[in-house]
């Protein structure tokens, strides 16, 4: 069998329920497989008070993805077997959900006034009950009202960084992310690190207190994954993998079950001191 441990559902920037991306898992034959939504464990408490985690069939692991205030680079850390009760972590999280909510009505008052004829109820539309509001959901509000043909021209054009509709967001130092994502019984990942363009910041970042590196990744070719693994050895870290599962055609690994790692992956994951 195989596992994927990065994956987004609908309570961040995914296309699918959690409901949906377990039954779509265990259709593909995954064992185990972790959700890591953006800044939010939403999902993974909607399955738990639903009765479907722990599911039969299934090994789910507790997990989300945080974006870190780190200048000049791009920096997402992945949090696993976390307390989804944790209160540190959830009143944090509610901190970070809420700077979203702030900064996604300034970016549609920055899209009227380049006259885009878009409201909050549109993007709402798109968001569903999802708290955690991104820059995907309003590009994709964008291209259902025709402004542009794809997300990624939406982002091109208007959303990417010094692009005329961007706004920062509130991010947690990377220090903070790691204290919160320990407290609450987890393991702090580094995510997709060919991504920060630069291995000088990585192996900083592991310096300052990183458990793992996710070296399996669908843009990391064979050179990257070899790079990435024999680095985690020598720091002496947890090495993971996942696909970024998010279930749109703009992203990578558009089908569930398309990038997987080893179970033996997860496992050591699950089982790290």
């Amino acid at each position: 069998m195989a596992s994927d441990l990065h994956i987004h559902t609908g309570f961040s920037d995914g296309k699918l329920s959690p409901e949906e991306i377990v039954a779509k898992a265990m259709e593909v034959g995954l064992k185990y497989i972790a959700l890591t939504d953006h800044d939010t464990i939403d999902g993974i408490v909607h399955l738990y008070e639903s009765g479907m985690f722990p599911e039969k069939g299934i090994k789910i692991i507790t997990g989300l993805e945080m974006s870190a205030d780190c200048p000049g680079y791009e920096v997402h850390i992945l949090g696993y077997n976390v307390d989804i009760y944790n209160s540190n972590l959830t009143e944090r999280l509610n901190e970070v959900g809420e700077s979203r909510w702030t900064r996604f009505a300034e970016i549609v008052a920055k899209l009227k006034n380049l006259d885009y004829d878009i409201s909050e109820a549109d993007v709402l539309a798109i968001a569903g009950d999802t708290k955690s509001i991104s820059r995907s959901h309003i590009a994709r509000a964008l291209v259902k009202k025709g402004f542009f043909s794809s997300v990624r021209e939406a982002f091109a054009s208007l959303l990417d960084k010094d692009k005329p509709a961007y706004v920062p967001h509130f991010r947690l130092k990377v220090d903070e992310i790691l204290t919160l994502i320990k407290n609450a019984g987890g393991k702090a990942v580094l995510a997709h690190p060919k991504l920060i363009k630069n291995d000088a910041k990585v192996l900083e970042l592991i310096e300052s207190g990183i458990d793992g590196l996710e070296a399996y990744y669908p843009e990391h070719n064979a050179d990257d994954t070899q790079k990435y693994l024999t680095i985690a050895k020598k720091c002496g870290l947890i090495a993971t993998g996942g696909s970024d599962f998010h279930g749109f055609t703009a992203r990578h690994a558009i089908d569930l079950g398309e990038f997987t790692v080893a179970d033996s992956i997860a496992e050591r994951l699950i089982n790290a001191d």
